[in-house]
């Protein structure tokens, strides 16, 4: 699963318990053990290359931009409680 975090990078969380911390080297959740699919990677490698071009080109009308909806929506959140 993929979520955003407040300042609009995707990350990756585990499809089965939504946890965020990953063992590399097993290629599976520190929480439930669930491997990461590989579906679930190219969706996080896209989702990355997506950001990554909207942070090069910040000119670039973010509605025909290929950046998700949750982007522009983390954006105009508070960074700070208020």
């Amino acid at each position: 699963m993929i979520f955003y975090n407040p300042a609009g990078a995707p990350e990756l969380a585990c499809d089965a318990c939504g946890c965020r911390w990953f063992d590399r080297m097993s290629g599976a959740c520190y929480e439930c053990g669930a491997p990461v699919s590989a579906e679930a990677q190219a969706q996080y490698r896209d989702a990355i290359v997506a950001f990554r071009g909207a942070l090069a080109n910040p000119q670039v009308n973010r509605a025909s931009s290929e950046v998700p909806a949750e982007v522009e929506a983390n954006e105009r959140r508070p960074r700070w409680p208020s």
